[in-house]
């Protein structure tokens, strides 16, 4: 059973869609069940500023995806490293054992985007 803050999240996705202008972008996606998330960041002076979300998969996943960039926009990179999958988690509201993995997606494919962007900046 999903709580109403995923159900709303799922039938109603927070940034949802590709970022043209971004400044990284990161994506992790899970072989055996399939889910494909794409995080897009807009950064200035360390903060996102704005951010988006292309994901494949199933209700969890969306919803995980959704909120995720409702906690990371403007926070500081160092802010949005430290979120860890049981904050999404609990963010939301708890989510089904089964689909917990799909939150580990999430905060692993923002985190992919934010050393993209690290790493594009050193260089």
């Amino acid at each position: 059973m999903y709580s109403p803050k995923v159900l709303e999240h799922f039938r109603n996705p927070h940034n949802q869609g590709e970022m043209k202008d971004c400044d990284a972008v990161g994506q992790e996606g899970n072989p055996v069940c399939g889910d494909v998330m794409k995080i897009y960041l807009k950064i200035k002076d360390n903060v996102i500023e704005d951010v988006k979300f292309e994901t494949l998969g199933c209700a969890a996943a969306i919803a995980v995806s959704s909120d995720l960039t409702e906690m990371v926009k403007g926070k500081t990179l160092d802010e949005a490293l430290k979120i860890t999958k049981d904050d999404v988690v609990k963010d939301l509201g708890g989510l089904p054992e089964v689909k917990v993995h799909c939150s580990m997606l999430g905060v692993d494919a923002l985190q992919q985007a934010i050393k993209n962007y690290q790493l594009k900046i050193k260089n």
